[in-house]
């Protein structure tokens, strides 16, 4: 009978790490650029007499007006407590609120766009 021969160690581990694929190297992901703003929302708008009591009378775009209110409601401590998304009025904001005593902060933007031209 014939003898097997036995199989070097050293062989079948070669042969086992040229099976495993090396792992591809990724290339970084590119950089997006930086957005542009939507004109529409950069226009100035001209605030009403209620609003310009909060924000100002001089012209601005729509989205510094929603921060500017957001600066007059943190300064002034109008947001709740408890429910932080809404927004207690004060004297200004009561009319500009339509005379609700409480609105939510997702209506803000609403509320600009009523009270611009």
């Amino acid at each position: 009978m014939a003898k097997k021969k036995p199989v070097k160690k050293k062989a079948a581990k070669k042969a086992a790490k040229k099976t495993v694929k090396k792992a591809v190297k990724k290339k970084p992901a590119k950089k997006k650029s930086a957005r542009k703003p939507n004109a529409a929302f950069m226009a100035k708008l001209t605030p009403s007499a209620t609003l310009a009591a909060v924000i100002g009378s001089q012209p601005r775009p729509r989205t510094e007006m929603i921060k500017k209110i957001w600066d007059y409601i943190k300064k002034n401590g109008l947001q709740d407590k408890t429910n932080r998304r809404m927004i207690n009025a004060d004297t200004n904001l009561r009319a500009l609120f339509g005379g609700k005593n409480q609105v939510s902060m997702f209506d803000l933007a609403k509320l600009v766009s009523k009270n611009v031209s």
